[in-house]
């Protein structure tokens, strides 16, 4: 027999979300590791937070968006919190009770602007820190064989903003029309005005120059984890010394 819709929708109904993420799903394994390693450092967030006053976002919700976003490819702050409060797994995921998340406001705005703190602290690298010894611990990763390879990453600033160093900055001054041609501009002579570390780069003949920034990265070869992660200025750094810093930090935290 023809199954029939119901449009009527019940006016109350009682779901077990721990039912609705399968019992073999990797995420619950994930969670498991990332909760191990927010215990851990639960001292810092105390001391990113004052005392008294109105309560925050929890550093552990923030640092598990992070986490969320990278593994479902979510691409901005603003797309993950318009999917936060319809997707279960997430509320799961983060510790959020469905009936808080039919009243949570996660502002995008708010959400970006809770990621600062954490940078200041260089929560973000610790966190990082804690995952990779937690990896070690767990024999999941060797100190046999590594691979460090490097990339360009765009900077949050346009063209139009790279000008002489000695050129005074007008009060009307915008991102107007400009005509560069015949120019000849270098990071010696200029810099971005919104964004003074960014650097002018091309990754290769024949490819236009763009500001931006450079990151390393070193792999283990064996298991295909990432075990160290630097950001820096786009000139200055190749990938052997990018190794070499790289191994120096593994024989500290070893």
């Amino acid at each position: 027999m023809r199954g029939r819709n119901n449009p009527q929708s019940s006016f109350i109904c009682l779901v077990n979300i721990e039912d609705r993420i399968p019992r073999t799903h990797p995420i619950r394994e994930v969670k498991r590791q990332i909760d191990q390693v927010l215990q851990s450092m639960d001292a810092t967030f105390d001391k990113l937070y004052a005392e008294g006053g109105r309560s925050s976002v929890p550093p552990e919700r923030l640092l598990k968006a992070r986490v969320l976003m990278a593994l479902y490819s979510v691409r901005s702050e603003r797309q993950f919190c318009e999917r936060l409060p319809y997707d279960a797994l997430f509320q799961w995921f983060m510790d959020i009770n469905m009936e808080e998340a039919a009243e949570l406001a996660f502002d995008a705005s708010v959400f970006a602007k809770n990621q600062g703190r954490f940078l200041e602290g260089k929560v973000a690298g610790e966190f990082f820190t804690q995952v990779v010894e937690l990896a070690r611990q767990g024999g999941w990763t060797s100190d046999e064989h590594f691979s460090v390879d490097g990339t360009l990453i765009d900077a949050w600033a346009s063209m139009k903003s790279f000008r002489p160093k000695d050129e005074p900055k007008k009060p009307d001054d915008s991102n107007g029309w400009s005509d560069f041609k015949g120019q000849k501009r270098s990071n010696d002579t200029h810099e971005s005005k919104t964004d003074p570390e960014a650097r002018l780069l091309r990754k290769s003949k024949g490819s236009a120059s763009k500001l931006c920034f450079g990151m390393h990265a070193s792999m283990d070869n064996r298991n295909g984890l990432c075990v160290t992660l630097d950001v820096h200025q786009a000139v200055g750094k190749t990938e052997r010394l990018a190794a070499q810093a790289a191994s120096y930090q593994r024989s500290l935290t070893a």
